[in-house]
């Protein structure tokens, strides 16, 4: 049977995850607490990778190495980059890419030294069961665990999936400026994140595979810091349960 690794950087992104799990085994490994047990049924392994590319890439390694997960599915916030992308909105990654990395003039602008590319693809096939795991919690679940108040707190109306491209860096994009700059830079980017593209790196180098989902907590602005706080606690949690919910049910 399928193990399937499943990452955050925030520990409300989870919560929900664990306390569901059933028969939990947890094992503390560099800082972190690797919590392996039943999920909806299937064999899961639910850990907090903390916030960055650096934290990411180290958990992605560990959930491959020491415990020989079959999918990592990476679940978490990110602001919205493109102008059609609404706060409530889920981004599916097709592909993540470096935004801050920059080895020019020895390699191109956000390639990864060595890797001969820039953009990396998620799994196709993982990917295409979150995009309508996605769409079936925002027609089913949504309604019911996000209640009118909170809708009305955030401007949500009726939510989205989008599916593409993903920039990720370390850095928290609060700036309507630093916005237009990945726009101009970065015409295909949906939105932005800390983590995804460090742990598309890990998995595209051991050959795993993987998907990324995010939920658009603000648009990266001069909000964006007021935005996030608040809607980490009265949004993020379900979306992330209410999703892999749906996606491990067809795995």
């Amino acid at each position: 049977m399928l193990r399937i690794g499943i990452m955050a950087a925030l520990y409300e992104e989870i919560a929900d995850l664990l306390d569901t799990m059933e028969s939990v085994v947890t094992r503390r490994i560099g800082m972190r607490d690797y919590h392996s047990g039943m999920l909806h049924g299937r064999p899961c392994v639910v850990v907090l990778a903390r916030v960055g590319k650096v934290a990411a890439a180290a958990t992605a390694v560990t959930l491959i190495r020491e415990f020989s997960v079959d999918r990592l599915i990476f679940t978490g916030l990110a602001g919205g980059v493109a102008g059609h992308v609404s706060v409530g909105d889920v981004v599916i990654g097709t592909a993540l890419l470096q935004h801050d990395l920059d080895a020019s003039p020895l390699f191109p602008r956000h390639e990864i030294p060595l890797l001969n590319c820039s953009r990396i693809p998620a799994d196709a096939g993982l990917s295409s069961k979150l995009e309508r795991a996605a769409k079936a919690y925002l027609q089913q679940g949504w309604p019911h665990d996000i209640s009118p108040a909170t809708r009305e707190a955030f401007n949500l109306s009726v939510p989205r999936v989008h599916v593409g491209l993903i920039v990720s860096g370390d850095q928290f994009v609060n700036r309507a400026a630093a916005v237009q700059a990945l726009r101009s830079e970065l015409p295909g980017a949906l939105c932005v994140e800390m983590e995804g593209a460090a742990v598309a790196q890990v998995c595209h180098e051991y050959g795993a595979r993987f998907a990324i989902v995010r939920t658009v907590s603000d648009r990266a602005d001069d909000s964006a810091s007021h935005d996030f706080s608040g809607f980490l606690a009265a949004v993020a949690s379900h979306y992330s349960a209410g999703i892999l919910r749906q996606v491990l049910d067809t795995l």
